[in-house]
């Protein structure tokens, strides 16, 4: 069947299910009319509905087939994060992307939104004229949506007969559960490293909590986040975890017990220094479109510890972690991955599954098992 069709105002789509559903509840007009605007260039988008506040749209998402929201913070009469649960109680598998301006305040009502089930979040310019003069903002918006549009239809549900779920396929790889499987290192792990994006905060939090009081080994993670917002994930993690937690400085020696988190814009590695492990940050370019990004931190992982390296990849958008992935394999440590049906979106995960980098694929709920077994020294 040809990839491409016409919907129903005769535009090109770039799938036969037309184009994803978005629905924009923000209480600025100027925004409300830019983000309509840069979606209706976009074949891939459809504007359904635009509210001002969260009052009118959780009154009125019934009204529309949304697949996607964009969701402001500060709204009037009733705020993005007092909106957020009514929406999805409405709209239980409706995708929620938070867009709120870089502040402390709003990384925080961030991430609690994200704790209650929103799936991402954009930072916002603080002005209306930065937000038009900003292309990167419209860039990584447009990106995430085609990215949490794909994955709602992937989730199979119906959206008034206009699509049915489509078998979950990456071309030239067989997936199902099919992949190759690595065997897993014969040395007990001495330092667990996570590598996340879209999605990775909920995963994260899920993990830690039926990791607490389980482990203790020096924790390095790379979650794709902006600066700001890592050091309020840190709080959150400390919180569920029960184990120190913060964004990693330059230089510092790694402890066990300890969480450590790249900081937002940095590449975080790790590496020996004599008779110490240190962790080092830096500003080199981009990897993957990222920074932080986790190929980094596992490549230094693969030459700092070697075979004793247990790694995990959780959901996010990207292939981030399947190059540095390779380093692992080959110093002989050993990768989990987080399943597709569990995964907001299986790209990350996806990328070091079907490259057959692992020695296990499992769901969220089980990973954390699968961990303490790996510190346990069962299963080897």
């Amino acid at each position: 069947m040809n990839n491409l069709a016409l919907n129903r105002q005769g535009r090109k789509t770039a799938s036969t299910d037309g184009p994803y559903r978005v629905v924009i509840i923000e209480d600025s007009a100027v925004i409300r009319g830019m983000e309509a605007r840069w979606l209706s260039e976009d074949p891939n988008f459809e504007v359904v509905a635009r509210y001002a506040n969260g009052k009118i749209a959780v009154d009125r998402i019934h009204e529309v087939d949304a697949e996607i929201a964009i969701l402001d913070i500060e709204m009037p009469e009733m705020d993005g994060l007092t909106a957020l649960p009514l929406l999805l109680k409405k709209v239980p598998d409706l995708k929620i992307i938070m867009a709120s301006t870089l502040t402390v305040r709003n990384a925080d009502i961030s991430m609690q939104a994200l704790s209650l089930g929103a799936v991402d979040y954009v930072p916002k310019p603080e002005t209306v004229r930065g937000v038009s003069e900003s292309s990167g903002f419209r860039q990584e918006l447009l990106d995430k949506l085609k990215v949490l549009g794909e994955a709602a239809r992937k989730s199979g549900r119906p959206g008034r007969g206009r699509f049915v779920a489509q078998p979950r396929k990456s071309a030239g790889h067989v997936v199902n559960g099919n992949q190759s499987l690595q065997k897993a290192s014969a040395h007990k792990p001495t330092i667990l490293a996570i590598g996340s994006s879209t999605g990775g905060p909920q995963a994260l939090m899920k993990l830690f909590t039926g990791l607490r009081g389980k482990i203790n080994c020096p924790i390095v993670i790379t979650q794709h986040m902006p600066p700001m917002f890592t050091s309020i994930m840190a709080e959150h993690l400390h919180k569920v975890s029960g184990l120190p937690a913060k964004e990693a400085q330059d230089r510092e020696v790694i402890r066990s017990g300890t969480i450590y988190i790249a900081p937002g814009d940095y590449h975080m590695t790790i590496n020996k220094s004599g008779t110490q492990t240190v962790i080092n940050l830096n500003q080199d370019a981009p990897e993957n479109f990222c920074r932080p990004a986790v190929d980094p931190m596992f490549r230094s992982l693969a030459k700092s510890y070697g075979s004793r390296a247990l790694c995990v990849v959780l959901t996010g958008m990207g292939s981030d972690g399947q190059k540095g992935g390779e380093h692992i394999v080959k110093a002989g440590g050993t990768i989990i991955a987080q399943d597709e049906a569990s995964s907001v979106v299986w790209g990350m995960p996806g990328a070091v599954a079907t490259a057959g980098l692992c020695s296990a694929i499992l769901p969220l709920d089980k990973i954390g098992q699968a961990v303490e077994r790996s510190f346990e020294g069962v299963d080897r």
